[in-house]
């Protein structure tokens, strides 16, 4: 297993700076703009085809932002969630096939025997953008356990239409991302039934699940498809430390408890080596943590010299992080916005412009926009 390239600074120093409302970039200059308000905790947003946007908010709520910048009221239909610490509602993301289904799909924490879980539900919506009809749950991530952290949620659809979903290791026992019986701490992919995929890698074999498309992963809050490869990148929280970027493969075991750069909140050692045989390395991770969540490759002309950069919103960091690729490899980052405010999301929308989710009581969409260098 090949070393994975060191991070715990950044390949190029914090290189924003405000001035006059313009924030410099190594290859752009923006503004940060005021979008929408008045959202509680909003965790994942879906661009509809007329560049409405529907946004999920933690406690249970649905809502859909206008091209104005509008907060609906919250969507009816919606199913309940177990809405503490981590848990709510979770990601969002469009059927591929919306425009002519108007399905959509909703990763949630779900409260059933035994404890919480993640679950993934599909449903359609109405005509009027106004309720969810046809609510079906597809997948539980079985078994349940008692705790509200860790539950992953993150929701992507690959070049071939099927659904890929994180499930994080649920937290108390960091071994279940290990344990092929166990849906916790892995990555799925799934047909639009929830069914699991054609193809995947361990169909068919006695006491694993067939769901399973990779394991080893601890908190999994962002999933996304680079365009230039049709490869899926998964992006997680360490514990103090090793948060990661992965090149999802089938089959891959990502290390996790096993191996790692982080150690435990109490600063003791968890891991006896960073990485090992027949475990798969990050393509690039942080220490100290700056705790990644919604990632986003950027494709649009807004912003030209950001194409095919990837983008995180980060929580401890409070920041968003810009990383170059060049092919499935990080050839550098730069951090913006440091400091300034809890980002849970960040998606670009059909104007080519890119939003930013703040992780607040008080939420708010955040809108990216050109500003002259």
């Amino acid at each position: 297993m090949a070393g994975a390239p060191a991070c715990a600074q950044p390949a190029r120093g914090p290189a924003a700076e405000a001035g006059g409302g313009v924030v410099r970039s190594e290859a752009a200059a923006f503004r940060v703009v005021p979008f929408a308000e008045g959202l509680e905790h909003p965790w994942g947003a879906a661009f509809l085809p007329d560049g409405r946007m529907l946004v999920t908010e933690r406690p249970g709520r649905l809502r859909l932002v206008g091209r104005d910048g509008r907060v609906s009221a919250p969507l009816s239909g919606v199913p309940p969630v177990a809405a503490a610490g981590q848990g709510g509602l979770l990601d969002i993301q469009l059927a591929p096939d919306f425009a002519d289904t108007r399905e959509v799909y909703l990763c949630q924490a779900a409260r059933v025997s035994g404890g919480n879980l993640t679950r993934l539900v599909r449903a359609r919506l109405s005509a009027d953008a106004a309720a969810l009809e046809a609510v079906r749950p597809l997948l539980d991530a079985t078994p349940a356990q008692d705790g509200n952290g860790h539950y992953g949620c993150r929701i992507a659809f690959g070049r071939d239409g099927k659904l890929h979903m994180t499930t994080g290791d649920r937290q108390r026992d960091s071994g279940r991302a290990q344990e092929m019986g166990d849906l916790a701490g892995k990555l799925l992919r799934l047909e639009r039934d929830g069914s699991p995929a054609a193809g995947n890698p361990f169909l068919g074999r006695a006491g694993v699940r067939p769901e399973i498309y990779a394991s080893g992963i601890r908190s999994p809050q962002g999933l996304a498809l680079n365009p230039a490869t049709g490869t899926l990148w998964e992006v997680e929280m360490g514990p103090r430390g090793g948060d990661e970027i992965n090149l999802v493969r089938a089959g891959a075991n990502y290390g996790w408890p096993l191996v790692g750069h982080g150690r435990a909140y109490s600063g003791a050692q968890i891991h006896e080596a960073a990485s090992g045989p027949g475990l798969q390395d990050p393509l690039r991770h942080w220490t100290p943590s700056i705790s990644p969540s919604g990632a986003a490759f950027y494709t649009g002309d807004a912003f030209p010299g950001w194409r095919g950069n990837l983008f995180l919103a980060t929580l401890s960091s409070q920041g968003l992080l810009r990383l170059t690729v060049e092919g499935d490899r990080v050839t550098g980052e730069e951090r913006l916005l440091w400091g300034e405010r809890r980002l849970r999301h960040v998606a670009q929308g059909p104007d080519g412009l890119l939003y930013l989710l703040t992780d607040e009581s008080r939420g708010r969409v955040l809108r990216l926009e050109p500003a002259a260098p």
